[in-house]
């Protein structure tokens, strides 16, 4: 791993720093079902926390809160796209003033988080774990979880809650060598008012795909999903950075070249300063011509907000990822996502196909009301009623920090013990009307019926017909598929060209033999990049084939008819919803055009 640090910032003519403190700052990754690290030449999804948590290391490093004379070195490396070797880190920080973060840790990465802090403790570095799954447990759950305990007993320390105006705290306990065991500031959530802005080197940026990198223009959501954890997390309550600190991020990295920004708003639709952010960036764009794209997160709902969707098309929204979850109003009320209004799902969808955005929704497999056929029901009635680009299926996981894992912890009920699985793609619990086997077997089928070839092709014509790029498309598509189908890992976890260790192996596993690992990871990586090649010829040529028909624009079908609210709904969407409220049932479907 490279262990380079940031430049400090230059010693003044009067006084020059002789002491030194060195600060890592790691976002880890979590094993796959081989138990190997899941990494990557190029990584999909930059981590805001840790470009937030290096933001305030820089302004703690630029205000010396460790005193005039100590100068504070920083490294922050994202485990998805960089080797970390604990053994290395140790060995570079030994006999040196310093400590190892690891942070925005999700709880399918604490057992890869304590892998990592292990070793370092064992050589008597200070660790510090912050993350979802420190605060979820601590907002959550009486007392501290075994996980948590076995921590503190390891000399680790741990951080709930958000850092602004905090860490600080952290970081000259750590300079006296005194850190505290618990940092506990759930219960004081911050003003992002004046907070120094979320940064990362443009070094790091570029490990990802496409130079992309995040930042949070705000936290907080006021809605009250059961399966979700940042409402516990980070609140209800909407907390926003000022529109100036906003262009201030968008500046500084255009000043490097990153021009591409995933906005981490679980739900931008529902942050308060939302008009006044499109109006800067469509500012930044229409004025400037800035070439600037986003990806951002919303609400089913957030069409209701007069000017939204056309203004996000204005400011540069290229993606938007949409909680759509299920299809089922049954499944949406025991979710306690009412919010969700299954018929003006497609109104809503090809609002922001006209503005030019490529729609992702989230659609969970697992719901108390799903069977087997049901889902596979609701897969075909979104593959041919609503405009949806790209789907993600994942199973309902009580995460440690919602609302659902809370409930199944007091009832006793069954939780599986192994918190790697947490991460949306296995099943941790029961099911009233599946086995384990059929609900694990229903979320590979869903991927598959939805990724189906066929539908792959529909979706390359509905991006001609409404004027959205289809070899931008396509690329999403074959990353997508190929994640699933030869990776078995979420596209979200995803990247390009999977890095495997021998020795990064979990430590249950057994080190395999040189002459097995070796081998086989040589031939799966020929072996994907052939399937790839054969998948990008075929629809490369589909890809041509639509560039060259002047009559594909005018391409239509259920997806793209225009609504019109005063017909009933499809017999489609009536049929997955037998207990929907009559009034409820407003027509989606209209006349063609």
């Amino acid at each position: 791993m490279s262990s380079l640090p940031q430049s400090p910032s230059a010693n003044t003519a009067t006084h020059k720093p002789v002491q030194r403190f060195s600060l890592v700052l790691v976002k880890p990754s979590h094993y796959d079902d081989d138990g190997y690290v899941i990494q990557w030449l190029r990584s999909a999804i930059p981590s805001n926390t840790l470009a937030v948590l290096n933001g305030l290391a820089l302004d703690c490093r630029e205000r010396r809160v460790l005193g005039d004379d100590v100068e504070i070195e920083i490294s922050a490396f994202d485990e998805t796209n960089t080797r970390v070797r604990p053994h290395r880190i140790a060995r570079r920080l030994r006999d040196r003033p310093a400590l190892v973060a690891l942070v925005g840790v999700q709880s399918n990465q604490y057992p890869r988080a304590m892998d990592i802090a292990r070793p370092l403790r064992a050589a008597g570095i200070q660790v510090c774990i912050g993350g979802f799954h420190v605060s979820g447990c601590l907002a959550m759950l009486p007392g501290l979880q075994p996980e948590l305990q076995e921590a503190l007993d390891l000399g680790i320390s741990l951080f709930a809650g958000e850092a602004e105006g905090r860490f600080e705290e952290v970081l000259r306990d750590a300079w006296n060598g005194a850190l505290k065991p618990l940092y506990n500031y759930m219960p004081d959530l911050p003003s992002l008012n004046g907070v120094p802005i979320p940064i990362l080197p443009p070094t790091r940026v570029k490990r990802t795909a496409g130079k992309l990198t995040s930042f949070d223009a705000g936290r907080g959501c006021p809605f009250l999903c059961s399966f979700c954890t940042i409402i516990n997390v980070q609140g209800r309550k909407s907390r926003r950075r000022p529109v100036d600190d906003i262009e201030q991020i968008i500046r500084r990295n255009l000043a490097h070249g990153i021009n591409r920004f995933f906005i981490t708003d679980d739900n931008f639709a529902r942050n308060r300063d939302w008009d006044a952010i499109f109006d800067r960036l469509i500012e930044m764009r229409e004025k400037e011509k800035l070439n600037i794209k986003f990806i951002i997160q919303v609400d089913t709902m957030c069409h209701r907000l007069p000017n939204f969707i056309s203004k996000a098309g204005r400011a540069g929204v290229a993606r938007v990822f949409i909680g759509l979850e299920s299809i089922n109003p049954d499944s949406l009320l025991g979710a306690r996502k009412k919010q969700n209004k299954v018929t003006e799902y497609r109104k809503m969808l090809l609002e922001w196909k006209h503005a030019g955005a490529t729609v992702f929704a989230g659609y969970i497999v697992g719901f108390p009301a799903d069977t087997p056929q049901s889902v596979r029901r609701d897969i075909k009635t979104i593959q041919r009623e609503l405009p949806i680009d790209l789907l993600e299926p994942h199973c309902l996981t009580p995460l440690p920090g919602s609302e659902d894992h809370q409930r199944l912890y007091n009832s006793g009920a069954y939780l599986d013990p192994d918190l790697n699985k947490y991460d949306l793609e296995h099943v941790t619990t029961t099911h009233q009307a599946m086995s384990t086997a059929d609900w694990e077997q229903l979320y590979k089928d869903a991927w598959k019926d939805y990724y189906s070839l066929a539908h792959m092709e529909t979706v390359m014509r509905r991006a001609t017909a409404t004027g959205s790029n289809p070899a931008n498309m396509l690329l999403l598509l074959l990353w997508f598929y190929t994640c699933i189908r030869l990776e078995n890992i979420d596209p979200l976890q995803g990247g390009y060209l999977r890095r495997k260790y021998r020795k990064d192996r979990r430590p249950a596993m057994p080190i395999e033999s040189p002459f097995v690992f070796y081998p086989r990871y040589l031939a799966n990586l020929i072996s994907k990049h052939v399937k790839l090649g054969a998948l990008i010829l075929r629809y490369g040529w589909l890809r041509m084939r639509l560039k060259r028909d002047s009559n594909a624009r005018y391409y239509m079908d259920e997806a793209l008819t225009p609504v019109a609210e005063e017909v009933l709904e499809p017999p489609e969407l009536v049929a997955s919803a037998p207990s929907a409220p009559k009034r409820e049932l407003v027509k989606l479907s209209g006349t063609r055009v």
